[in-house]
C-alpha cells in the first residue's frame, strides 16, 4: 500500500470510528487479542469437526494426520493404522472441513463488501440473486456435459456476474436505493435466475440428475473431494486476500461516492473490482457447495457488534467467523439425523429467516 493509501485509510479509519462515538485509539486496541482469539477458535473447529461421524477418532489422530500430509510429521506422532486414518480423516472428513471453512469464509466477506458498496444493510449474495445467478451459471456448465470443476467455476461466475450485473442495472446503474428496494430487486433476480434453473433442470430430461441438482441446489458440503476443493480454496483465499486491500475504500463508502472521492478513492474502479471480486469467490462457492443463504447477511452483522465498522478489522474477523459458522452448520446436518443428511442451506436459512426479520426491524425502527 502506498504513502497516499496509507493516509487515505488513516482517514477513513478516524471518521468512521468517530461516527461510531469511539476513539481510534480504543479501536486498536483489541485488534490483535480479537484476531488471534478468532483464529484459534477455526483451528479448533477444524480439528474438533474432524472427529464427528461413523467411527469415533481421537484429536491427536486427527493432527497427527494432517501435520504429516503437509510435510510436519517429524514434530508429530504415528497414530495406529494410519492407513485406515488416512482414508478416513485426509480424504474424507478433513477435505470437507475445509471446504466448509472457505465456503463460510467467502459467503461472510462477499456480504461484508456488498453491504458497503451498495450501502445497504441487507445486502449479501443470496438475497441479491447473486447466488441465483451462480447456480443458474453451474448447472447450465453441467448440462452442456463441460466436465471438471475449473469449468463449473467458471459457470458459476458468469452467472454471478450476470446476475449482480442485472440488478445494478434495475437498481438505476447501482445508485443509492433505500433498503427495501434493494431487498425487492434482489428477490426479483433471484426467482428470474431460479426459474431459469429450473427450466433448465426440467428440459434435461433426466430425471436422476434433476433429483441431484436439486439436492445440490439446496446448499450441500457432501461432495467434497481433494480435486474440487483445492481449487475452491485457492481462488477463495485469493480472492478474500485481494478485497482486504479495498478496506479503505470500503470505510470511505459508508460516506458517499462523494465523499470517497474527496478522500482519494477512485470510486468506479473500485467498486467495478469489487463486484468482480466478490463474484468471483461468491461463484466458487456456489459451484463447490450450492447455494447457502443468509451466511453474508448475518455474520458481518455479528462482527460488527463485537469489533465496530472499519474493514480492516471487519474484513478478516468475518472470514474467520463464516469459516467457524458453517463448520458447525455442517457438523450438525451431517450428524443430528444420521444416517440422514441435511442440505447445510436448508439449517442456514431456519436460522437465517428469524435473524433477518430482527435485522429488519432494527432498521425500521
Amino acid at each position: 500500500m502506498t504513502t497516499s493509501s496509507h493516509e487515505t485509510a488513516a482517514r477513513t479509519e478516524a471518521l468512521t470510528s468517530r461516527r461510531e462515538g469511539a476513539p481510534v485509539r480504543r479501536r486498536r486496541a483489541p485488534t490483535v487479542a480479537l484476531l488471534f482469539l478468532a483464529v484459534t477458535a477455526l483451528l479448533a473447529s477444524i480439528v474438533a469437526a474432524s472427529l464427528f461421524g461413523s467411527a469415533n477418532v481421537r484429536p491427536l489422530d486427527v493432527v497427527s494426520t494432517i501435520l504429516r500430509h503437509i510435510g510436519l510429521g517429524g514434530i508429530a506422532p504415528t497414530p495406529p493404522l494410519p492407513g485406515l486414518l488416512d482414508a478416513l480423516i485426509w480424504e474424507s472428513r478433513f477435505p470437507r472441513v475445509l471446504l466448509a471453512a472457505v465456503v463460510g469464509m467467502a459467503l461472510a466477506v462477499s456480504g461484508a463488501v456488498l453491504q458497503a458498496v451498495t450501502r445497504n444493510p441487507l445486502a449479501d449474495p443470496y438475497l441479491l440473486g447473486v447466488s441465483s445467478g451462480a447456480s443458474t451459471g453451474a448447472v447450465a456448465v453441467l448440462l452442456l456435459g463441460i466436465g471438471g470443476s475449473v469449468s463449473l467455476s467458471t459457470g458459476a461466475f458468469a452467472g454471478g456476474l450476470v446476475s449482480f450485473g442485472l440488478l445494478l442495472l434495475l437498481l438505476g446503474g447501482g445508485r443509492v436505493a433505500s433498503p427495501s428496494r434493494v431487498v425487492l430487486t434482489g428477490v426479483l433476480v433471484s426467482q428470474f435466475f431460479a426459474a431459469v434453473t429450473s427450466v433448465i433442470l426440467m428440459v434435461s430430461g433426466d430425471a436422476n440428475s434433476t433429483r441431484g441438482f436439486t439436492y445440490w441446489l439446496l446448499g450441500t458440503l457432501g461432495g467434497a473431494r481433494w480435486e474440487g476443493v483445492t481449487v475452491t480454496v485457492v481462488i477463495i483465499l485469493i480472492g478474500v486476500i485481494a478485497l482486504q486491500f479495498f478496506a479503505p475504500a470500503l470505510d470511505a463508502f459508508t460516506f458517499g461516492w462523494d465523499s470517497a472521492a474527496a478522500l482519494g478513492i477512485n470510486v468506479t474502479a473500485a467498486r467495478v473490482w469489487l463486484m468482480v471480486l466478490t463474484s468471483v469467490i461468491t461463484a466458487a462457492a456456489v459451484a463447490a457447495s450450492g447455494a447457502i443463504g443468509f451466511i453474508g447477511l448475518l455474520i458481518p452483522h455479528a462482527v460488527r457488534i463485537l469489533a465496530g465498522p472499519t474493514h480492516r478489522l471487519l474484513l478478516p474477523l468475518s472470514a474467520i467467523a463464516g469459516a467457524v459458522f458453517l463448520i458447525w452448520v455442517d457438523v450438525f446436518a451431517r450428524t443430528a439425523f444420521a444416517p440422514h443428511e441435511l442440505p447445510a442451506g436448508v439449517i442456514t436459512a431456519l436460522l437465517g429467516a428469524p435473524a433477518f426479520a430482527l435485522v429488519l426491524k432494527r432498521l425500521e425502527s
